[in-house]
């Protein structure tokens, strides 16, 4: 027996699965996230699933791990105390940005607040010009003044930026050798190592994030080791970053930045692999878990990877997949606001107490509980059995919302659905409408605890005709991680048109970036015969403020790869923006390498066709509130692991497994695919 272990901590629950390379088996298991100490959870869930299997930690041969560590302590504040040390005059750019609003007609609007106070931002005589050459030498006597007022100022991390330093790192590098030997015990950021990429505020502030997580980060990884070593797991673990790939945990705890997407991002890796056997290429996911919802768009069966993001208001410069989350998820509260009307989050009852209905002492509705008053989820039981749930307590919640709304109590768990509904369609309108695609031609793949629960109406929403709802949609996230490769991100930013006289520059740019990736390539002990490697340039009309990534064409570079990345270019341009500037210049900014370690994968096996008949499947029936009879409709209830290829219900129904339901609305039926997939359509 050889297993591969993949664990996704959520916010709320703690997903684990686990694929028997000998077998092909897959076992999926939840246990309830532990706040205070994410890797407690995470332990907890490989122990009981290697002991729901019947296996011990002796067998594992891969553990793959996606973590919300670094984007909750983001999110709540909890970093450490951290200075900034940056050119002289430079102090202040990480507060004044790129002196934008958050909303730009709303005069209270709040800007997040800075991570670094300004007496811990100290500025150091230098200066390098915008072609990387000297134009004042480091003093270094300033230097270390700097650094006795910030260790006067105990901080446990420390972000060094200066000017250009992207072009030339060696007064970044000085700093840190310094602070090495007079700081020892701090964290050091630095940004010619975290984000060596031109603009100046962007690079700051993702060289700051990066030193104010990196000591938790530290610790969280350093207490996951001691609890895998202690349960005998003799693999060195893999934490995702936001790209999609994985990592080892001593990288991550260098780079926390990179992880700020760490759980939604394998997710969707495991997405493209279930669209692609189930032959749809054109997908966007939706993956719903307690807090939040995160939406991706799928084209050719690929997300594209953006090199800059807004993480909760902090920009940062790093390769993550295109993901956009919003603030709806099955915890999410619903109250009335001052002008009476009802909204829907993003603040969340979280894993403890959690919603309602979990009787821990939380007595405002959430989703969950609308959807436990509405019938749709299991009012007795859900987790399959594992978990009991109080009805009586969720209609209460529910009921009070109703009073102050003057509606009926079912009329008002219905538009909690239609709320979060509304919300989780926003997003996926940003991501599709916004950019030039019809939602229509793709197909919805929920996944996630809450996806499928509200799949069929979020598709109803943006008459979409297709959903897929893959076999363990609740612990897709963890099984993405059994299906990904190791993977790092290179980039070096040099700007030039695309002309001849950018032939020379982009190969030796290319260079040192193959240069990187192959020590990152032995650092992690990957084989000659498994390393690959994928270009990219982001481009830009001359003057413009925003660019889009163009693949560059294998091979040496030369005219012929100049006039492929124009085509691309402008390709892309008019996809996003629906023309092209027929005669502008055309300017490269940045030069892009992945580099990627394949591994072995977990294999979805194909299974023959058993017929459209799904009665061995109906375990029960129950009465289901549905908006479109405005009333309850007796629904026929299955269960997911008794459904076979081939099998087809028509709708109203619902399909209950251990990791989350499936709602099939009345106009819908849903077909099994030979994968298990469950693929629902509109009836004509």
């Amino acid at each position: 027996m050889a297993l591969r272990i993949g664990v996704d901590s959520g916010g709320t629950f703690t997903d684990v699965c686990l694929f028997d390379d000998e077998t092909g088996k897959l076992d999926i298991w939840k246990v309830p996230s532990t706040p205070d100490d994410p890797s407690r959870g995470i332990a907890d869930g490989v122990s009981e699933g290697l002991s729901t299997v019947g296996s011990t930690a002796a067998h594992v041969a891969f553990l793959g791990h996606g973590t919300t560590v670094a984007t909750n302590a983001l999110i709540e504040l909890k970093g450490v105390a951290t200075g900034l040390i940056t050119t002289d005059g430079f102090r202040d750019l990480l507060e004044i940005g790129r002196q934008k609003r958050p909303s730009l007609y709303d005069m209270n609007a709040e800007k997040p607040e800075t991570l670094v106070s300004r007496d811990r931002r100290q500025e150091v005589p230098e200066r390098l010009k915008c072609d990387g050459s000297t134009d004042r030498s480091l003093d270094e006597e300033k230097l270390r003044a700097a650094v006795r007022k910030l260790a006067e100022e105990d901080v446990k991390a420390i972000a060094v930026c200066f000017l250009y330093g992207f072009l030339n790192s060696a007064h970044e590098q000085r700093v840190v050798d310094i602070l090495r030997a007079e700081m020892p015990d701090v964290f050091i950021s630095a940004s010619h190592q975290v984000a060596p990429e031109f603009r100046e505020y962007e690079r700051m502030s993702t060289t700051v994030v990066n030193a104010y997580l990196g000591p938790v980060m530290q610790r969280y990884i350093d207490r996951l080791k001691l609890r895998l070593s202690e349960l005998g797991v003799p693999v060195a673990p893999q934490l995702t970053q936001s790209n999609g790939g994985v990592i080892g945990f001593d990288m991550a705890a260098q780079l926390p930045v990179r992880t700020v997407l760490s759980g939604p991002s394998t997710g969707v890796v495991a997405a493209q692999a279930v669209g692609r056997l189930a032959g749809f290429d054109n997908i966007i996911t939706f993956d719903v878990g307690g807090t939040s919802s995160d939406v991706a768009l799928l084209q050719g069966g690929i997300c594209k990877l953006t090199g800059e993001a807004n993480v909760h208001g902090y920009p940062i410069k790093a390769p993550m997949l295109d993901i956009h989350t919003v603030g709806a998820g099955g915890g999410s509260i619903a109250f009335v606001d001052s002008g009476g009307l009802l909204k829907v989050g993003p603040r969340s009852a979280g894993a403890d107490p959690g919603p309602v209905c979990y009787g821990r002492g939380n007595t405002e509705a959430t989703v969950t509980d609308a959807n436990i008053v509405l019938q749709t989820l299991n009012p007795v039981e859900i987790l399959g059995g594992r978990m009991k749930v109080r009805r009586d307590l969720a209609i209460e919640a529910v009921q009070r919302l109703a009073d102050q709304l003057g509606l009926g109590l079912m009329e008002t768990a219905q538009g909690i659905i239609s709320v979060v509904t509304a919300n989780m369609a926003k997003a996926i309108r940003l991501i599709s409408v916004q950019r030039g695609h019809d939602p229509r031609d793709y197909t919805l793949m929920a996944f996630g605890g809450a996806g499928p629960l509200h799949a069929a109406r979020l598709a109803k929403e943006l008459d979409m005709s297709r959903i897929i709802v893959p076999l363990t949609p609740g612990t897709l996230c963890a099984l993405g991680l059994l299906l990904t490769d190791l993977r790092s991100d290179f980039a070096i930013s040099r700007l030039m048109r695309v002309d001849q006289n950018a032939v020379e520059p982009m190969i030796s740019g290319f260079q040192a970036l193959e240069a990187q990736a192959g020590a990152w390539f032995d650092q992690e002990d990957i084989e000659a015969g498994r390393r690959v490697v994928n270009r990219t340039a982001d481009m830009r009309y001359v003057g413009q403020n925003y660019e889009l990534q163009v693949l560059v064409p294998a091979g040496m570079v030369g005219p012929d790869t100049l006039a492929a990345l124009v085509n691309g270019f402008e390709q892309a341009h008019v996809q996003r923006f629906g023309f092209i500037a027929e005669g502008e210049a055309i300017q490269i900014v940045t030069l892009r390498l992945e580099a990627a370690g394949v591994v072995n994968k977990a294999e979805l096996a194909s299974l023959p066709d058993a017929g459209p008949s799904c009665e061995g499947a109906v375990i029960g029936s129950r009465q289901v509130y549905m908006d479109e009879a405005k009333d309850f409709l007796p629904c026929p209830v299955y269960a997911r692991e008794k459904l076979k290829p081939g099998n087809r219900i028509a709708g109203p129904a619902i399909v209950e497994q251990m990791d989350t339901t499936t709602v099939i609305l009345p106009d819908m039926q849903a077909t099994v695919d030979p994968y298990l997939n469950l693929i629902l359509e509109t009836r004509a």
